[in-house]
């Protein structure tokens, strides 16, 4: 992939980063603790954690999101955006568009899923 593809991707993903980074900022009361001197029954308490929980996990997800535009914004920096980082071989361009964010070609998701691992491949 040329540096100017790279700089398109580069664009895109700025463009991600920025948008869970306000979605992030903006999350912050929904995943506060649900006080117990709340006057709410215990029905509608329970369903105020869980909606907490659910919020927290939400949050979670983009952090994590977050971190793998950053790497892929790194790898951009860096020139290697568009190559798998386990094989080195380039990642294909119809799953670049998809998830602009990964780091690994079909072949070795492929691999790893059908090694039965369930832990996520560090970046």
């Amino acid at each position: 992939m040329d540096r100017d593809e790279q700089a398109r991707y580069g664009v895109a993903l700025e463009a991600a980063a920025a948008e869970l980074r306000r979605l992030l900022a903006g999350d912050q009361e929904s995943t506060q603790p649900v006080a117990p001197d709340r006057a709410i029954g215990r029905l509608s308490r329970v369903g105020a954690m869980q909606a907490q929980q659910m919020s927290l996990d939400g949050r979670r997800r983009q952090q994590e999101r977050l971190r793998r535009i950053e790497h892929a914004l790194a790898l951009v920096g860096q020139g290697a955006y568009g190559s798998c980082t386990r094989c080195g071989e380039d990642i294909g361009r119809a799953r670049l568009n998809a998830i602009p964010d990964t780091f690994l070609c079909v072949v070795c998701v492929e691999r790893l899923q059908s090694r039965g691992s369930d832990r996520k491949p560090e970046p």
